[in-house]
């Protein structure tokens, strides 16, 4: 038998054949035979080998795809890719919007990492962030809510097990926007599923989409911002604050630290037009950095940092023309969902409705909220969270909420869940900050050694630009010399008031 196969790999090399391709020839057969054993009971099964692509240095990986359904009316579109160059470990990804994402592009970091990934659709197979039609269907929305994630998660286990012959080492799950939702969501519902979970700018709760309805709402009773007169508030806003992080760079570490207030920009008698601010602009502007709270006490319109304001228009109505779908989240497509029969008059929303909302059944089912984290700790996970300071859709203010509340209530929290907060960027990336995080990286050194991140190194593409970012409540703090583009120029410094 031995002496056979020896003849046979002899006779490849002299055909001119590499011994490779009896290696990408057998893991395409066992990629094949996937399909359909690969997802028992699944719909719409395929199987695919895709070589690798040394130009875009992608790895050779077997795709599954398939769509599960665990109850009646259920359809999760489900992709696992499945490297040959497989490091051990599986990688969850999350979605945008009110979308899944099950796109390659998602997928290529991790696997070029080595990761086995998998992603879904969330359960329906709009693409659009903000297209919530599918919300017609319950099942739909349990699956966005917290079930699509699951069962790609627990079915993704047994794919790689059946592909690679053994478990995972070690499953993380990464996601950004609703992807943090989805990540958290894990984190409190389904402890089991991750080792270890990466939260960006999560939409965690509906005062998410009440506060983009209220800040649209608000600006529009004001007669809206001009986009030169948000650039005036930015630029009055860095004079005054930018410098007290020990550094003048356009960036503000701690906008909590920041007082200033739209009454400096207010228009004196005889001026007017973008060199200035009427009353109202200027109540409405230092609202939005103040919030609003809801008749319980919680935020129905959460804060926005200051230095942000020429970024707010990618989820912000700041024209003055009123809500829309996009500008509220995507909750007037929903009101029907969340609401019920009544009508609500977006254009008059009130803090009463922002509490309706999120008493809801599904903001109930949708709500990442709960900062018990005791069974996910207790197993060693490892929660990770990072949020842009001027981010303009899910307010920083809340993440910092969710953490604090999660160190009171989880015993052992301060070793097992880090937030990091990154200035002057937008949601998700964007923005004059240093946006380029290696998350996964830090989570998985975190996970062999034991030991929490402090700090964390952001750089930005096609810029020289690197800044030290500080673990929650802690900010970095120039230290008067040095090259301000080097992280050890900077310390970590407990916050101050403002």
């Amino acid at each position: 038998m031995r002496k056979g196969l020896i003849y046979l790999l002899l006779g490849t090399a002299a055909a001119g054949l590499p011994a490779m391709a009896h290696a990408q020839s057998g893991d395409a057969a066992k990629c094949a035979a996937l399909a359909p054993s690969g997802l028992p009971g699944a719909a719409n099964v395929a199987a695919k080998w895709v070589e690798a692509d040394a130009a875009k240095a992608m790895p050779a990986y077997c795709e599954l795809s398939g769509t599960l359904s665990p109850a009646p009316g259920s359809q999760i579109g489900v992709v696992y890719r499945l490297p040959a160059n497989w490091n051990g470990k599986m990688l969850g990804l999350g979605g945008g919007g009110w979308a899944g994402n099950i796109t390659l592009q998602a997928a290529v970091p991790g696997l070029k990492a080595g990761y086995a990934t998998a992603q879904t659709n969330g359960g329906h197979p709009s693409t659009s962030p903000w297209d919530v039609d599918w919300s017609t269907n319950p099942e739909s929305l349990t699956d966005f809510a917290y079930r699509a994630i699951n069962q790609m998660t627990v079915t993704g286990k047994s794919v790689v097990r059946a592909y690679y012959g053994r478990k995972q080492d070690k499953a993380y799950f990464q996601g950004c926007s609703t992807g943090g939702r989805m990540a958290m969501m894990e984190a409190q519902r389904f402890p089991d599923d991750y080792d270890a979970i990466i939260a960006k700018a999560p939409v965690y709760t509906l005062q998410v989409q009440t506060s983009g309805v209220l800040r649209s709402k608000l600006i529009a009773d004001a007669g809206g911002f001009s986009a030169a007169q948000l650039k005036l508030a930015n630029a009055a806003v860095l004079e005054a604050c930018d410098a007290k992080d020990g550094l003048k760079d356009g960036l503000i570490a701690d906008p909590s630290r920041c007082g200033w207030s739209a009454k400096a920009i207010e228009c004196k008698p005889g001026q007017s037009g973008d060199s200035c601010l009427t009353g109202k602009q200027v109540a409405a502007l230092d609202t939005l950095y103040r919030g609003i709270k809801a008749p319980d006490g919680s935020y129905a319109m959460l804060p926005l940092s200051r230095g942000g304001e020429t970024l707010w228009s990618t989820f912000i109505t700041t024209d003055g023309s009123g809500v829309t779908q996009a500008s509220g989240g995507g909750l007037p497509g929903l009101s029907r969902v969340v609401f019920g029969d009544r009508k609500v008059d977006f254009a008059q929303f009130t803090p009463g409705d922002a509490t309706q909302a999120r008493a809801s059944a599904f903001g109930k089912a949708y709500e990442a909220n709960n900062p018990d984290l005791k069974k996910f700790v207790a197993h060693g996970g490892k929660l990770l969270l990072w949020h842009g300071e001027s981010d303009p859709g899910p307010s920083p203010v809340a993440t910092a909420d969710y953490v604090e509340r999660t160190l009171k209530a989880t015993p052992g929290a301060s070793k097992a869940v880090r937030l990091f907060m990154a200035p002057g960027v937008s949601h998700c990336g964007g923005g004059p900050g240093a946006d380029g995080i290696d998350d996964l990286t830090a989570l998985d050194n975190w996970v062999k050694s034991g030991t929490a991140p402090e700090t964390l190194v952001a750089t930005k593409a096609n810029n020289p630009l690197k800044r030290q970012l500080c673990a929650y409540p802690k900010v970095a703090r120039y230290l008067g010399k040095g090259e301000a583009n080097d992280p050890a120029s900077y310390a970590c410094e407990a916050p101050k008031k403002a």
